[in-house]
């Protein structure tokens, strides 16, 4: 499932790739192929919810990396063309969070490197998702044309075709 990510990522060309692992860290990392120059990153505290994650990827992250783009690895259906809008929303506009936002949602979102400190002191299953509400005026939002990809979390949860 989260090999999606990763390909999205890596289609759009992001100049670091880093995925978070957790819960089955050995199993998850052994069924993603990286690319050249992806990591793992472990995070033994992911019992204490998402915003540990992110934590985790910022800590690890490249001293001269602008910007991050977060996907999660439950929602295949997110593109490389959607992470590019994402990167050509940071550079046009450098606003401190660029986010999706599809006909009926929100999607992923790009924290830039001024915030990293903020969004690695999170607590909790929460995300960019209380930095957007507490700081409306620091989110750049870039249309897509079509409804929010499905999160997957259980079987039961892909779509039957």
């Amino acid at each position: 499932m989260a090999q999606h990510a990763v390909d999205a990522l890596d289609g759009a060309g992001v100049d670091e790739l880093i995925v978070v692992t957790g819960h089955d860290a050995e199993a998850v990392e052994a069924a993603i192929d990286l690319p050249s120059g992806g990591r793992f990153v472990r995070n033994t505290a992911y019992r204490d919810g998402q915003a540990t994650s992110l934590a985790a990827a910022f800590h690890d992250i490249a001293e001269d990396s602008e910007a991050a783009v977060i996907l999660m690895g439950d929602q295949p259906g997110i593109t490389s063309e959607d992470v590019l809008a994402l990167v050509d929303g940071f550079r046009a506009t450098r606003n401190q969070i660029v986010r999706l936002r599809f006909e009926d949602g929100p999607g992923p979102a790009l924290l830039s490197r001024e915030i990293y400190a903020e969004a690695g002191h999170l607590h909790g299953d929460v995300g960019a998702r209380v930095l957007i509400a507490s700081h409306p005026e620091w989110v750049h939002e870039v249309t897509v044309p079509r409804l929010v990809p499905h999160d997957i979390d259980t079987p039961d949860d892909v779509p039957s075709d």
